[in-house]
């Protein structure tokens, strides 16, 4: 038997088709339900379906009037604040496309994704990196607040193929690569409901990541809004270690987050009260048994685990109807087409393969934008490549074995080395040394930090490097540790073996 795994159909996305419609479409019939909650530490903000609704229609109108049109791209450079979410979902409505970025991008970073959009315009937080000058409108949260009290833009409806929105990731290449995505991604989303999340209406989902992340955008907030649940964020700055509290002060029924932050709530090592809670979500980097187990012991709840990537979110996942076993990934969502590949075709069952996303998949990206050539590096005939490496046991369950290259996930965030040593080694100190190469380490049980390893013929300045890295990368991106070596572990063909530097720790 081999490695093919085609969970059936799928109910093909309705045309014509808006995205931000889409998400908001159960807004009618129940207005004065809470869309949005942000925790605060004193005080909460609600926003009901009726006032989210009429924000972001109301942004709409208000790019519109702007001179935005459709296909134009606005850049989004906000904060932990929900004006993202309504200002992408505004965008949306009216058929311009938004790109979502992280606040803790730097300037350097940032000007390099204008320089490749050319954006119509840049929604820009007050204390957000972003250029100054350009040829592009600048939008503040003052403008974007204004625009919520218009009247409210008509949807844009249209072929659901056409692209929605784009978001970055960081290539192989050590070049952050602009995924573009089509409005149909919102509706392969679906699969996850019960595919991952064990999602329901009366839901009080709580996810613990910032507004401008894709982890929040997507499960935290788009997905509950789509099925009518409450979607519940904290407000920015809340330690980790605050969520238990707030999700038994606020009822909630799923939390998400990245395994990082499931650590650092466990860190006390106390029982956990969360009696409303049925169970959590994991996603962004591989979650271990030890955590596992650990949430389980403190909380009497499972937490369910699930793969994907930037260029079609997640597609393999545990839930609550098909948990997972032996330490698996999970299962294939029902509507997905799914493949392990080896360098001469299908893995047998049992056997190493390339996990592979069918080219039909409805939530799989459109392309990489200006990068026709890479886009199609991505594909083997009618399989879209992931990099990652996994096992089909005979009970249907996929176990991860790792990456098929060397990218590195930072927190949740997939890291490309050949950016990280980029940035390093333009630094004037760099010239000292005789070689460096990143690689993300385990440093002690289920903590994963990334290290520079470097050679060089004297001791060298490491704070300067690590300056270096503060101007030039986002901090998830940022070197931790910095470690002088002997010599680069090289393989038969004098490449370097990066996997083999965690040996020098």
């Amino acid at each position: 038997m081999n490695s093919i795994i085609d969970k059936g159909p799928f109910a093909p996305c309705p045309a014509p088709f808006n995205m931000a419609a889409h998400v908001l479409g159960r807004a009618s019939a129940q207005p004065d339900k809470d869309a949005l909650t942000v925790m605060g530490r004193t005080e909460d903000t609600h926003w009901t379906y009726a006032q989210l609704e009429a924000a972001v229609r109301g942004t709409g109108t208000g790019l519109l009037q702007l001179g935005l049109k459709a296909g134009d791209i606005l850049l989004l450079r906000l904060g932990n604040t929900a004006e993202f979410p309504i200002a992408y979902l505004g965008a949306i409505a009216v058929g311009v496309i938004p790109v979502p970025t992280s606040s803790q991008l730097t300037l350097g970073e940032v000007e390099k994704i204008v320089g490749t959009l050319k954006p119509k315009a840049i929604a820009n937080g007050a204390s957000v990196p972003s250029p100054l000058n350009g040829a592009f409108q600048r939008i503040s949260e003052a403008n974007l607040s204004e625009m919520q009290s218009l009247l409210p833009c008509e949807y844009a409806m249209g072929d659901p193929d056409r692209m929605a929105y784009i978001i970055y990731t960081s290539g192989t290449s050590g070049r952050p690569r602009a995924v573009m995505h089509a409005h149909r991604a919102i509706w392969a989303r679906q699969m996850m409901f019960d595919g991952w999340y064990g999602l329901q209406e009366n839901d009080r989902l709580c996810h613990a990541g910032a507004f401008n992340w894709t982890y929040t955008l997507g499960t935290g907030l788009m997905d509950p809004w789509t099925i009518g649940a409450t979607a519940l964020i904290p407000e920015d700055g809340i330690a980790p270690d605050a969520l238990p509290s707030l999700m038994k002060s606020h009822q909630a029924s799923i939390f998400a987050a990245a395994p990082g932050v499931y650590r650092k709530i466990l860190k006390a090592g106390a029982a956990l009260d969360v009696p409303t809670l049925r169970h959590g979500l994991s996603a962004g980097e591989k979650l271990s048994e030890t955590l596992r187990s650990q949430w389980q012991k403190a909380t009497g709840r499972e937490i369910f685990e699930a793969y994907g990537m930037s260029e079609c979110s997640t597609f393999l996942s545990a839930s609550p109807k098909s948990p997972a076993t032996g330490g698996a990934l999970g299962s294939v969502q029902t509507g997905r087409h799914i493949a392990l590949l080896t360098e001469e075709g299908i893995a047998e069952k049992g056997a190493v393969g390339q996990i592979a996303v069918h080219r039909s998949d409805p939530g799989l990206m459109l392309g990489y934008l200006g990068a026709a050539e890479d886009t199609a590096a991505r594909y083997r005939g009618e399989w879209f490549l992931t990099g990652d490496l996994g096992i089909l046991s005979e009970d249907g369950q996929i176990h991860y074995q790792g990456r098929n290259d060397d990218m590195m996930n930072a927190g949740g965030y997939r890291v490309s080395p050949l950016e990280v040593e980029a940035a390093l080694l333009s630094a004037p100190e760099a010239q000292q040394l005789t070689a460096l190469a990143v690689s993300d380490v385990e440093i002690k049980q289920d903590v994963r930090i990334i290290a520079a390893f470097y050679t060089s013929e004297a001791e060298i300045d490491e704070a300067a490097l690590e300056a270096q890295a503060e101007s030039r990368l986002a901090a998830y991106k940022r070197p931790k540790l910095y470690k002088r070596i002997d010599a680069m572990p090289l393989g038969p063909n004098n490449k370097l073996r990066r996997t083999a530097l965690k040996d020098f720790l």
